[in-house]
């Protein structure tokens, strides 16, 4: 059985955003970084949603203003996350059953300290074969 861990797979810093923070700053800080998610954090950076470009697609669907909302309007409130010893089974079976593609990783004190997504998670298989 694999030993890896998420803290062998995840990236680190994250980008995370304030949920007052202006939708449309966030795409900018997003598209700059070339990554699909944030992690909308409170003032002691415990995580309080993720926001990916899915959501942006549905806000431009919608016709929402980005200029005009903030990132808690925006933002899956219900975030799920990991610690970086967890395996990377362990991961992929949560990112699994709860159908997502992010999952922010926290530290002992609930501060969020990495991210790791599906992408990382396809890099790693595909270094197995």
């Amino acid at each position: 059985m694999d030993e890896t861990t998420i803290g062998d797979l995840m990236t680190e810093p994250v980008l995370t955003a304030e949920q007052d923070n202006r939708a449309v700053d966030v795409a900018g800080a997003m598209a700059e970084a070339g990554i699909n998610s944030v992690v909308v954090i409170d003032e002691s950076c415990r995580p309080l949603g993720i926001l990916t470009s899915t959501d942006y697609v549905g806000l431009t669907a919608d016709g929402v203003n980005p200029h005009e909302t903030t990132v808690s309007q925006l933002m899956t409130g219900s975030v799920v996350t990991a610690t970086r010893d967890e395996s990377v089974i362990a991961a992929a079976a949560t990112m699994d059953s709860n159908n997502i593609g992010h999952l922010p990783v926290v530290d002992d004190d609930g501060q969020v300290t990495g991210i790791l997504t599906g992408t990382d998670l396809t890099t790693f298989l595909a270094s197995k074969t």
